[in-house]
């Protein structure tokens, strides 16, 4: 199946098609500035704030900027959005270059691509923007 048909927002298409599936590029990266809520019912559902987390230059003649990030938790956006139709689902994991450099996150079937969690341990991780830190491994029915 050609997964580049149900994703949109692609930033190289030849380099993100060379493994395995599609690989998803970050967009930015968050922390968690205040808690959200989760209730039984539902009811009381609330969003957790979010803060975009400071990027740097590593050169100053450098077109894209980088996350110095601590160990601890985060959220990823992605430049790439989900278009799959209702009764398809698709499988991301996190990239095996993120996953030997410390960091990791969930492997998720989701039907759109929201905030993943990214978990970042021992000495942290340098994460450049665009860089490819997620594949999309499969699409399928529900």
């Amino acid at each position: 199946m050609d997964l580049t048909q149900f994703v949109d927002g692609i930033v190289h298409e030849p380099t993100q098609i060379e493994g395995r599936g599609l690989d998803l590029t970050v967009a930015e990266i968050y922390e968690i500035d205040a808690p959200g809520r989760v209730d039984f019912g539902g009811g009381e559902l609330e969003p957790a704030d979010l803060e975009p987390h400071d990027r740097t230059l590593r050169n100053p003649e450098d077109d894209y900027e980088w996350w110095h990030l601590d160990a601890g938790q985060y959220l990823l956006g992605y430049n790439e959005s989900l278009a799959l139709p209702e009764d398809m689902i698709a499988t991301i994991q996190v990239r095996e270059a993120v996953r030997d450099r410390g960091g990791s996150h969930p492997t998720l079937s989701l039907a759109e691509l929201g905030h993943v969690p990214l978990s970042v341990g021992g000495a942290g991780l340098r994460i450049k923007e665009n860089a490819r830190v997620s594949t999309l491994t499969e699409i399928r029915r529900r």
